[in-house]
């Protein structure tokens, strides 16, 4: 097997979408745990805090010590008049909050210490810079290096960046000392962009990377007309690869939903694999797909097909 594990993406449970009610989260976190998971990653951003205050009370009642946690700087949370809601940002939660762009170190510290807070804890394991795509330098120049400080003064583990893009992720691997990266998106079924830049990258400096987005933000988990793409409506050329994917996969008697999880977990460089399951149900069934091997032939077909490139590793115990 693989030594990736499967970590928990709480997006969901900060009403990504659709709104869940505290229970339904709560439920949720608890699924993760009981299926062995005990990693767990949220951030400011998701649900305006409802996210990392709806995770650390369900995880209050575990032992410390029995699991990681990250969370992420970048977007400081500002008061507002509360009117509306944020639907526009993704989120059905109210307006409560507005997001401010500050990678500066003061807005670091200050972003993370209300982190904490909402989280009910006094330290976190890993902090990523949240999506500086825009902020590129400011990010490094001011924010990498408060992380830096963070780090050597015990307040956090680890310290890394998180984005959708694998381009400005291998910059911070070759440019900087992070420990990990999360890259989202772009290393599935669909987009195997990072493997050349990022994963080898990653490789040859002995940095972590976990993996989020392995269904493309819902295409690889149930393809069909109306499904999304990295948050939007699929392409149609997008949609007909994913169901082309699907029926090799029903072919080959296993899962798409299990095949592309197998794949992120694949590649030697790939510590955890993220899942956003927004409910129990989709815990449980995220991790029985994960632990269900994907025949060797599929991964045969799709190199044959050209569906996969062949330098792409796929799950070893399952080669010929």
């Amino acid at each position: 097997m693989s030594g990736a594990e499967l970590a928990f993406g709480a997006a969901g449970i900060g009403n990504l979408h659709t709104e869940l009610t505290d229970e339904q989260a709560y439920d949720a976190v608890t699924a993760a745990w009981r299926q062995g998971i005990r990693h767990f990653d949220t951030a400011p951003h998701y649900g305006l805090g409802l996210s990392e205050r709806r995770l650390g009370a369900a995880l209050r009642e575990h032992p410390r010590s029995a699991y990681t946690i990250s969370t992420k700087v970048g977007r400081r949370l500002e008061p507002a008049d509360g009117t509306g809601d944020d639907l526009a940002h993704g989120f059905a939660v109210p307006a409560t909050h507005r997001r401010v762009w500050d990678f500066t170190a003061d807005g670091i510290r200050r972003t993370l210490d209300a982190s904490l807070e909402r989280l009910g804890l006094d330290r976190v394991d890993t902090v990523y810079l949240h999506d500086p795509d825009n902020d590129a330098e400011r990010a490094f120049r001011e924010g990498y290096p408060a992380l830096e400080r963070l780090r050597s003064q015990g307040v956090v583990g680890a310290i890394g960046a998180g984005m959708n893009q694998s381009a400005m992720l291998t910059r911070f691997v070759r440019d900087t000392d992070v420990d990990v990266v999360l890259c989202a998106g772009r290393y599935t079924l669909l987009d195997q962009s990072a493997l050349t830049d990022l994963l080898p990258s990653a490789q040859e400096r002995g940095t972590a990377v976990v993996i989020g987005g392995a269904f493309n933000s819902g295409l690889l988990a149930d393809p069909r007309p109306g499904a999304t793409y990295d948050y939007t409506a699929a392409p149609p050329e997008l949609l007909d690869r994913a169901l082309r994917l699907k029926s090799i996969a029903d072919r080959h008697g296993t899962t798409l939903r299990a095949a592309a999880l197998a794949f992120c977990a694949a590649h030697p460089a790939v510590v955890d694999v993220l899942v956003g399951a927004r409910t129990a149900a989709e815990v449980d069934d995220c991790a029985e797909q994960f632990r269900t091997p994907v025949p060797a032939a599929f991964w045969q077909e799709l190199r044959e097909t050209g569906l996969l490139p062949s330098e792409a590793p796929v799950p070893k115990e399952e080669l010929p």
